[in-house]
């Protein structure tokens, strides 16, 4: 696939699969950066997966849980999602977007650079995540790639997270 198949793929509409970029090698991601990479199918943030993740990671802040408050004393009228639980997407995100098919015997990630959460995600509603890639280097026995990430939810205009997320590829 060549640098230019990547730069014109559409992303997804509402009934549309995100389609799968398909790297023969890690080395093939020089070709793309600076470049969007792939925009992920639509997915549902539902209460019961946002409960899933309080119980999981013991973060029960009335904001996420209690519905009846929200009511009375939340801006957003309904519970929000985690912004970890957000940010714990990502990997999933990643994968309906890039798979490398060789060259590459685990991926690790790697860290973070900067995160923002600059719009709450309510309850019902549908994320997806854009990547752009914005770095590649080679580093020992591995190539450290720098993404960007936007998790967009459906229907506003300002992204809910923000994200420069590290890779590392080892060979």
């Amino acid at each position: 696939m060549g640098c230019c198949a990547a730069i014109v793929k559409q992303p997804p509409t509402r009934f549309q699969r995100a389609s799968t970029m398909l790297l023969e090698s890690p080395q093939a991601l020089r070709r793309l950066i600076g470049h969007e990479i792939g925009v992920t199918n639509w997915m549902l943030l539902t209460q019961e997966r946002i409960q899933q993740f309080a119980e999981v990671t013991d973060d029960r802040q009335w904001i996420h849980l209690d519905r009846e408050r929200v009511r009375r004393e939340s801006p957003y009228g309904t519970t929000v999602a985690h912004g970890f639980l957000t940010l714990s997407l990502l990997s999933s995100f990643l994968r309906q977007v890039l798979q490398i098919r060789e060259g590459t015997r685990m991926s690790v990630n790697y860290g973070l650079n900067r995160v923002r959460f600059p719009a709450p995600v309510l309850a019902g509603a549908k994320i997806r995540a854009r990547f752009t890639l914005r770095s590649v280097k080679e580093v020992a026995g591995a190539f450290e790639v720098v993404l960007e990430a936007t998790v967009e939810t459906e229907g506003t205009n300002k992204p809910c997270c923000v994200v420069e997320w590290v890779l590392r590829y080892y060979s």
